[in-house]
């Protein structure tokens, strides 16, 4: 394996990693939206600020997420980045020369 082939198994790996970590912030975030938590807390504020300007793409994109007061915008988040970690990652291994198999 040459230099590149490292470079894609290291970037796949990665975004395995990023994207696994956004999709339990995410879960989380929604989470804490059923429950109205403090809104100066650090962490809450951290995981609006994370997850909020993606939500907010989504809504703008796609206005009827919003059913009867249920948002379904972290819903559509999380169906295209599992898409992204499905469909990108394994194929910046295969680039990178590693077979499925040996993730």
């Amino acid at each position: 394996m040459d230099i590149i082939g490292y470079f894609f198994v290291a970037l796949a790996r990665v975004l395995d990693i990023v994207f696994s970590l956004y999709f339990w912030i995410i879960l989380i975030a929604a989470l804490l939206s059923w429950v109205r938590p403090d809104p100066y807390n650090p962490v809450v504020r951290f995981l609006r600020a994370v997850t909020d300007p993606v939500f907010y793409r989504v809504r703008r994109w796609l206005p009827f997420l919003t059913i009867g007061g249920i948002d379904l915008s972290p819903i559509v988040v999380i169906l295209g980045l599992q898409f992204l970690q499905w469909f990108l990652v394994p194929t910046l291994m295969r680039l990178g020369g590693v077979g499925m198999g040996r993730m």
